[in-house]
This record gives structure tokens, C-alpha cells and sequence, in this order.
């Protein structure tokens, strides 16, 4: 009976220590490296959807400023040809943001909004938008049409800086066309 009870004290004792064991070194290791690797994959996505974010402000204020502009000559007969212009509007957006500085250019019958990147080192593109007066081949009425452009490369890697016009002369209607280093996203 003394050496069943010593021997029960002895597997309790043993029982205890398997409770009161914890990680390993090398299971520690192996979780960090796991860890580590999940992070080298799940980094670049996250940043590259964040600059996808960024350049999704451009592409909406630039497109807001073409259809402020189409609504702005419907009631004065003239574009908004200029930043000292740029409330007029009626927008209520800033004229630069912390990724990019917006610009009006153009004259009385055609006008290239931009989006040009603030510099620094973040791999945005670059956005410009252009409304001009065209007539319709059908009814020869005028109208406004307008486009949006969006560079082929982020600035940094050597993209358009945004200064570019939209082309309205070589469309024998007058629409407008991108530049040679942007693409087209009106549909």
C-alpha cells in the first residue's frame, strides 16, 4: 500500500510539471518566422491598396471638377479658366490635399483639369480632365464633353507630373483626347 501511494504521489507529481511546462525556444521560433512571413506577404498588398485609396481621391475630384465645369458653362457660357476661379465651382473641395494639388488651366471654350501629385515619395499617379465645346455632327447643336485621364506610372517612376492639357484638336468634332503618357477612363 506504501510503495501504490508513493508511486500515485510520484505520477501527481509528474502530472504537475507537464501543467506548469510552457513553449519551447523553438516553438516560439517557429511562430515568429510564421508570422514574419505572413507579414512580408500581407505588406505590399496593404500599401498598394492604400496608394489605390490616395488616387482614388484624384480620379473623383477630378471628374467632379469636369462635371462642375460642364454645369458652370451651362450657366455662364464660359469655363472656370483658372485656381483665382476655382470657387466658383462650387465644389467645396481644397485646392490641395496632403497627395495632391488640384489646378485649373484653359481658356474660354476648352479647360484641363488637373491633379498633380504633391512630391514625395509615394507612388501616385497623376490625373487630368478635359471639358471642351463640341458639336454634335447629327444636329450641330454645341455641347460639352469631357474626359478623364489617368497617367500610365506613379510620378516617382518617371509618370507624367500632371501639367499636360487634354488634346482637343486632333477629333474632328472637337472631343476631347488624353495625352500621350495618360489613358483614357471615360467610357
Amino acid at each position: 500500500m506504501k510503495t501504490e501511494l508513493k508511486a500515485k504521489f510520484i505520477q501527481h507529481i509528474l502530472d504537475k510539471k507537464k501543467e506548469n511546462e510552457g513553449f519551447t525556444l523553438i516553438e516560439l521560433l517557429v511562430v515568429i518566422i510564421i508570422i514574419g512571413i505572413l507579414s512580408a506577404i500581407a505588406l505590399p498588398s496593404f500599401l498598394n491598396q492604400a496608394n489605390k485609396a490616395k488616387q482614388s481621391e484624384a480620379k473623383t475630384y477630378t471628374g467632379s471638377m469636369n462635371r462642375a465645369q460642364q454645369a458652370y458653362y451651362l450657366e455662364q457660357n464660359t469655363f472656370a479658366t483658372s485656381g483665382a476661379s476655382f470657387g466658383n465651382l462650387g465644389l467645396g473641395i481644397a485646392t490641395q490635399t496632403s497627395n495632391y494639388k488640384y489646378v485649373i488651366t484653359g481658356n474660354a471654350s476648352q479647360v484641363t483639369n488637373q491633379a498633380q501629385t504633391v512630391l514625395g515619395t509615394a507612388p501616385l499617379k497623376t490625373y487630368i480632365g478635359g471639358v471642351g465645346v463640341a458639336t454634335q455632327a447629327a444636329t450641330s447643336e454645341a455641347t460639352t464633353i469631357a474626359i478623364l485621364c489617368e497617367a500610365s506610372q506613379a510620378r516617382v517612376n518617371g509618370g507624367a507630373d500632371g501639367t499636360a492639357s487634354a488634346d482637343f484638336t486632333t477629333n474632328a468634332n472637337g472631343s476631347p483626347t488624353c495625352p500621350a503618357s495618360y489613358v483614357s477612363l471615360s467610357k
